[in-house]
C-alpha cells in the first residue's frame, strides 16, 4: 500500500494498492518483472481480482474516511463484465463501493473507446470514483477528459520529479493543476520524493501526492501499525497520538 497524502493539511486520505510478490528465493519480486508475463499469459484478470480482494478485506475495517486505488491494466478494459466483477467483489467483501477508485491509463482507451465507455459507466453508477493515470503523456488526454467522467486526473511522476529542476515540467504540472480546478477535477502528483517537491506543488496548489517523500510502499503489518498510531483502527481510535497498545487485535479485524 503506498500512501496518499492531502498536500494542504499533511494527513493521510487513503493508498494505492500495489501488487508485490513476495517469492520464496527471490524475495520480494517487483511488478516490472512479472505484470508483463500475466498480461502475456492472460492471467492479469485474475490476478488483479486476487489484489483488490486482499486489499478491500483487509481495508473495510478503517477509518471510513480513507479510500483505496487500484490500477487497472489495458487488458481488463477489453473485458465487458469488468464492472461486474469489481461490484461482486465488493459485495462479497463488504468494502463500500465510493471508497474505491479505479485508475485507468490513456492506452486502456486506445483499441474501444465505446466499450471503455460503457465499463465506465457501470462503475460510475455503482459509485466507484475515476482517476485518468499518467496524465500528460498521451496525445488525446483532452479527449478523453471530455469523453469519460473522471473524478481524478494524476500527474505523471516524469513531471513530478523534475519539477525543481526543469521548467518545461515545472509548466506542465502547473497547467494540469490548473486544468483540473477549471474542470472541477481532483489531482494527485505522483512521484514526490523529496520536501522541495512537496513545498513546489503546494504553491501550486496540487491537492494530493503520493511518492518515497511521503513513505515506501507498505505490507499490510506496517499498514496496520501506521494506521493505529493515527488511531483510525477501530480498536484504537480515540487513543492519544502513539499510544497504539491494541494494535495486536485491531489487526485481527
Amino acid at each position: 500500500f503506498e500512501q496518499q497524502i492531502d498536500l494542504a493539511t499533511g494527513s493521510l486520505h487513503g493508498f494505492e494498492m500495489l501488487a508485490r510478490w513476495k517469492h520464496p528465493e527471490k524475495g520480494i519480486v517487483l511488478p516490472d518483472e512479472f505484470i508483463g508475463v500475466a498480461e502475456e499469459c492472460g492471467l492479469i484478470g485474475d490476478l488483479s481480482m486476487s489484489v483488490m480482494r486482499q486489499a478491500f478485506e483487509e481495508a473495510r475495517g478503517w477509518d471510513p474516511s480513507l479510500t483505496l486505488s487500484v490500477n487497472i491494466s489495458p487488458n481488463q478494459f477489453k473485458d465487458p463484465w469488468l464492472a461486474q466483477k469489481i461490484a461482486k467483489l465488493l459485495a462479497e467483501t463488504g468494502f463500500p463501493a465510493d471508497r474505491l477508485e479505479v485508475e485507468i491509463t490513456e492506452s486502456s482507451l486506445f483499441e474501444n473507446l465505446g466499450l471503455a465507455q460503457a465499463i465506465v459507466s457501470s462503475l460510475k453508477n455503482q459509485g466507484i470514483r475515476l482517476a485518468l493515470d499518467d496524465f500528460g503523456t498521451g496525445y488525446s488526454s483532452l479527449a478523453h477528459l471530455r469523453a469519460l467522467p473522471f473524478d481524478r486526473i494524476k500527474i505523471d511522476r516524469s513531471f513530478v520529479r523534475s519539477i525543481n529542476e526543469n521548467g518545461d515540467s515545472a509548466a506542465v504540472v502547473t497547467a494540469i493543476t490548473r486544468l483540473a480546478d477549471s474542470l472541477n477535477l481532483a489531482v494527485t502528483a505522483e512521484g514526490v520524493e523529496d520536501e522541495a517537491i512537496e513545498a513546489r506543488l503546494r504553491s501550486i496548489g496540487t491537492y494530493s501526492g503520493q511518492g518515497w517523500f511521503f513513505g515506501k510502499p507498505m505490507q499490510v503489518e506496517e499498514v496496520r501499525t501506521l494506521l493505529a498510531g493515527k488511531g483510525l483502527l477501530p480498536a484504537t481510535r480515540g487513543l492519544p497520538a502513539g499510544k497504539s497498545g491494541r494494535t495486536r487485535k485491531a489487526a485481527s479485524l
